[in-house]
């Protein structure tokens, strides 16, 4: 059984336009002697019944697959606010059609190799620039998830201080799949690459979780505590959309026990208010 006195834990594979087919994936879960058992895993197919799950009375720390910030390169170049929550309280007031064009004229004037403005996390963790909008459109993530974060009244460490029960990160499953599988592929989301290649990619990595043989799970000593069912599943969701619930879970509960260990920021070093940082990063 949980402990009642620690928080949830939560992580979340998140998608800025959320269906039946593809909904919002999140993973529910606890740490028991260093162990990180998942008890269940939840879907919300549109943002507001996701937002509303935020809302939820109860402690609980949580990484979400989705960026906090954008570049500071960026925010000055088009002269929005140099604070957090005042750029972000723009950001989330224009349209999808409204970042695209703005984001898209920026990176006109750039030169060729240098289209996209970088946060500074995007280097140690390897992820995708926040301000992309195409191929995967983390930009819209943004627009679709901060603002929910925001009013659910969670703490975002070092942006954001809300009810310290509610503890959001900034996380990235494929850093954690990265340090495991290298460049191996272990999902896709088209049917025709959903191949027993990516089947048997997904199984090493699930097995090198509940081994605790991941980089971060070697140096914290955890590990994923996984049920015959609960593992047949990850394997199966050959989205990965799952699976990244987990790996997103695990980074929170390394950043559990960071705090725990007395670090003030959940294991985050001092970084830029504007931009954001990826936990583990």
């Amino acid at each position: 059984m949980p402990d009642p006195q620690r928080p949830t834990l939560l992580g979340c594979d998140f998608t800025s336009a959320p269906s039946r087919r593809k909904p919002i994936t999140l993973a529910v879960g606890h740490t028991d002697r260093g162990r990180v058992l998942l008890e269940r895993i939840e879907h919300f197919e549109t943002l507001d019944a996701w937002g509303d799950r935020l809302k939820d009375a109860g402690a609980w720390v949580g990484g979400f697959d989705l960026p906090f910030g954008l570049p500071r390169e960026l925010v000055v170049a088009l002269g929005w606010p140099t604070d957090w929550t005042a750029y972000m309280a723009h950001f989330a007031s224009l349209s999808r059609d409204d970042i695209r064009e703005t984001f898209a004229d920026f990176c006109s004037a750039r030169p060729v190799g240098g289209k996209f403005a970088h946060r500074v996390t995007d280097g140690p963790a390897g992820s995708s620039p926040s301000m992309k909008w195409v191929n995967p459109p983390v930009a819209f993530m943004l627009h679709a998830g901060v603002p929910r974060l925001i009013a659910a009244g969670v703490t975002l460490p070092g942006l954001q201080t809300g009810d310290p029960a509610r503890v959001a990160l900034e996380a990235y499953p494929g850093l954690l799949a990265r340090s495991v599988l290298g460049t191996t592929s272990y999902k896709s989301d088209e049917k025709a690459k959903q191949t027993p290649e990516r089947l048997i990619a997904r199984k090493t990595l699930i097995h090198a979780l509940e081994g605790g043989q991941a980089p971060l799970l070697q140096a914290t000593g955890l590990r994923l505590k996984l049920s015959h069912a609960q593992r047949d599943r990850l394997a199966d969701d050959a989205s990965g959309d799952a699976l990244d619930a987990v790996l997103c879970l695990l980074q929170a509960a390394w950043a559990q026990q960071q705090h725990e260990s007395g670090h003030p920021r959940y294991g985050l070093p001092a970084f830029d208010p504007l931009e954001g940082w990826i936990v583990t990063a």
